[in-house]
């Protein structure tokens, strides 16, 4: 029986260019009622998807940070910060990269430097908690780098920003989380260890979890849990290693999978 279902939101839950579906919190609803906690786990900072899952937030977990940070019952149960030094070195080779623009994701708030417009209207729609600092390094100094969020001018970051900004980086982990972002953080941080993290302080196992994907960033939590799932949209790498097909999120495929959980 499932007892745990994660799923990543955009691209997968959510349909294109919008938010929460309508039907999910009613679907959390039920689905807690049967014994099974829903998990958004996404690369979005914690308290947006706080904010985003505000009616059933005591009846589901969170992975934010795409596994830097998981939050359960109030509070954070677990977090997994990019080492300061790494952070500073990281930010060195980002600003090397003509069209690559550094964030820092920390657990309250997130912290940017670059007076591109178009970067901070990215920014002010993703992240409900964000601040302009004169210096991002000097920011890092002081706060708990969870990983580093890079917007990428010229995408997709799969072809442009990772190609360009991983191998400057083979020590950490390097990779695309959206069409135009990339993520940079510790080699051990994703959704898959935090992912397994929660199972074990739950006592769910593997074979009782249940994940939803599109991107690469999603790979490890598909990998650690006993039921993964592709949406039709998901990226082509992806499908090649995972067969199990939702229709897309344009087609609210996962939508369609939670009531399947309630028949």
């Amino acid at each position: 029986m499932i007892k745990l279902i994660a799923s990543d939101l955009d691209g997968t839950l959510f349909p294109p260019h919008k938010g929460v579906p309508e039907e999910t919190f009613s679907l959390v609803e039920k689905l807690y009622k049967k014994g099974i906690i829903f998990v958004p786990a996404s690369g979005r900072q914690l308290p947006n998807l706080k904010k985003l899952f505000a009616p059933v937030l005591d009846k589901i977990a969170i992975i934010a940070e795409n596994g830097g940070v998981v939050w359960f019952n109030g509070k954070i149960i677990y977090s997994n910060p990019t080492p300061s030094a790494d952070v500073t070195r990281a930010l060195f080779s980002i600003k090397t990269v003509k069209g690559l623009y550094p964030l820092l994701s920390c657990p309250d708030c997130a912290y940017f430097e670059s007076d591109n417009p178009h970067f901070a209207e990215v920014v002010s729609r993703s992240y409900s908690s964000c601040k302009k600092v004169d210096s991002i390094e000097e920011a890092a100094k002081r706060a708990t780098v969870l990983k580093i969020s890079v917007w990428d001018e010229a995408p997709p970051s799969a072809t442009h920003g990772e190609p360009l900004l991983a191998p400057k980086l083979p020590d950490l982990r390097v990779i695309a989380s959206g069409y135009d972002w990339l993520d940079v953080s510790k080699k051990g941080a994703n959704k898959g260890v935090a992912l397994t993290e929660l199972m074990q302080m739950l006592n769910i196992r593997k074979s009782e979890c249940e994940a939803y994907g599109d991107h690469m960033n999603d790979y490890e939590m598909l990998s650690v849990c006993g039921r993964p799932f592709v949406t039709a949209n998901a990226f082509a790498g992806l499908k090649k290693t995972f067969k199990n097909e939702l229709a897309s999120n344009a087609e609210y495929g996962v939508i369609k999978r939670l009531k399947e959980h309630l028949e």
